[in-house]
C-alpha cells in the first residue's frame, strides 16, 4: 500500500486538528473523502481542507472503494458502532480515544478487526510523542533513580452547551472517559498497564456523569499513582514523576514538549522535544507505516495496551456505579 486514501468520519474539532495535521504531510496519503450526518456539514468541511468528495452519511463513506483507511472522530459513545461499521465494509481504522466505553466493546472491536485482516488502532496520540520517548531514555538513564510515584491532574471548565454536551450521559460524558484516558493512559505507560489495584472516588454532577474523579493506582514494590481530572473546574495539565534520586516535572503531560529533571543533588536540567506541527502527525505517520508493512495493529499502542486502559477504566465507573446508556441497564 503505497499510495494511501483517508477517510474522516465526523467533522467536529478534533477531526480539523487532523485534517490540519495530515494536509502538512506529504508522506502520508491523501484526504480522499469525509463524512457527516449531513451533507451541508461535509461540504463545508471537503471545501476546508479541499477533500475531493463530501458524503452526508457514514454508509457512503465506508462504501466507498477508493478509501483505506478512516479515522473516526465522533463521541466515543458511537466508537463502537462506527468502527464495526467500517470494518464491516472493509477498512482500516484509526480510532479517537476513549477507543470505546468499555473493555468488551474494545475487545470485540479488536477481534472483528483481526478476523476481517484488517488494521485497527486508538488514537492516544500523546504515546506516540518523541518527548515520551526521552523521557523513557531518561528513566532508563537513572537519572532520578528507582520510579516510587506519579501525579497526575488536569481540568477544565467549559461553558454553555459545550457543558452539557461534555456531561451528557448520552455521550458517554463525564471526565473520565473524556480527559481521564489522558492520566490513566500516561501512567500506566511509564508505571505499567497492569497495577495491583485501583482506588477511585468521582463526584457524579446534575446530568448523572462525573464531574471529577480522583484514581489511586498501586502496583508491585508499594510503587503509586494519584490521578485527579475534572471538568467544572481549570486545572493546568500538570504531572509529576518521583523516583528515589529526584523527579521530574511534566508540563502539558497530555501533549508533552519537554520536561524538567531535578535531581536530590541540586542538579537541575530541561529536555525540549517541539512538536514538528502539532503533535498529531506521530500517530499518523505510524498508522501510515503500519498500513504499508501490512501490520494488524501497532506495537506502539497495541491492542493489549487500549484493552488494559479500557478495564481499569471500566473498574472506576463500576465503583461510581456509573453507566451510560449505551450499555444497557445496570444487571
Amino acid at each position: 500500500m503505497t499510495q494511501i486514501h483517508w477517510g474522516i468520519l465526523a467533522t467536529g474539532t478534533i477531526a480539523k486538528k487532523f485534517a490540519d495535521t495530515l494536509s502538512q504531510l506529504t508522506d502520508c496519503g491523501t484526504m480522499l473523502a469525509v463524512a457527516s450526518r449531513s451533507s451541508a456539514s461535509a461540504n463545508s468541511f471537503a471545501a476546508e481542507y479541499n477533500i475531493p468528495k463530501a458524503y452526508g452519511t457514514y454508509q457512503d463513506l465506508v462504501c466507498d472503494p477508493e478509501i483505506d483507511v478512516i479515522y473516526i472522530a465522533s463521541p466515543h459513545s458511537m466508537h463502537y458502532a462506527h468502527a464495526r461499521l467500517c470494518l464491516e465494509n472493509g477498512k482500516n481504522v484509526l480510532c479517537e480515544k476513549s477507543f470505546t466505553v468499555n473493555a468488551a466493546q474494545a475487545a470485540a472491536l479488536t477481534q472483528l478487526a483481526k478476523e476481517k485482516n484488517l488494521f485497527i488502532m486508538e488514537a492516544f496520540w500523546t504515546k506516540f510523542l518523541p518527548a515520551y520517548q526521552l523521557l523513557n531514555k531518561t528513566i532508563a538513564d537513572g537519572a532520578i533513580g528507582e520510579l516510587t510515584h506519579f501525579r497526575a491532574q488536569y481540568g477544565f471548565a467549559p461553558i454553555g452547551a459545550r457543558y452539557i454536551r461534555k456531561l451528557d450521559p448520552a455521550l458517554a460524558g463525564g471526565a473520565l472517559l473524556d480527559i481521564g484516558v489522558y492520566a490513566i493512559g500516561v501512567a500506566a505507560m511509564l508505571l505499567g498497564y497492569q497495577p495491583k489495584q485501583l482506588y477511585s472516588s468521582a463526584i457524579i454532577g446534575e446530568y448523572g456523569t462525573d464531574t471529577f474523579n480522583s484514581i489511586m493506582l498501586e502496583y508491585e514494590n508499594n510503587v503509586t499513582a494519584h490521578l485527579i481530572t475534572t471538568i467544572g473546574s481549570p486545572i493546568d495539565a500538570h504531572a509529576v514523576l518521583f523516583g528515589t534520586a529526584g523527579h521530574i516535572i511534566l508540563p502539558g503531560f497530555s501533549a508533552l514538549q519537554g520536561f524538567t529533571v531535578e535531581k536530590s543533588d541540586g542538579t537541575r536540567y530541561t529536555v525540549e522535544s517541539p512538536f514538528e506541527i502539532n503533535g498529531f502527525e506521530y500517530q499518523i505517520r505510524e498508522t501510515v507505516a503500519c498500513l504499508r508493512a501490512k501490520k494488524l495493529e501497532s506495537t506502539i499502542m497495541s491492542h493489549q495496551d487500549t484493552l488494559a486502559v479500557m478495564r481499569l477504566m471500566d473498574k472506576a465507573r463500576s465503583d461510581w456505579r456509573l453507566v451510560f446508556p449505551c450499555e444497557g441497564t445496570p444487571a
